[in-house]
């Protein structure tokens, strides 16, 4: 499940809050063990999701780097040759 988190760092253009979702439903569904919630669970899973995204954009926003940006099309052929 982990693997499908992608680095959002550094990328022009910025990451999308939807790219962030995506990421944080990865990361709540590997802490949780659940892919999709029971009922019972159901809220606190996707309030973990919103509260995880809202960290994640505000860290994102945070980091600095020297680099220059990364381009996309080739983050995306290194990611599909490990997969």
């Amino acid at each position: 499940m982990c693997r499908n988190i992608k680095t959002l760092f550094n990328f022009d253009p910025p990451a999308t809050d939807e790219e962030i979702r995506e990421a944080s439903l990865q990361f709540v569904r590997k802490l949780s063990g659940f892919n999709r919630p029971s009922r019972a669970n159901e809220e606190a899973f996707h309030r973990a999701i919103e509260e995880v995204a809202v960290v994640a954009r505000k860290l994102l926003d945070s980091l600095v780097t020297s680099a220059g940006p990364r381009d996309r099309t080739v983050e995306a052929g290194r990611s599909h040759r490990h997969d």
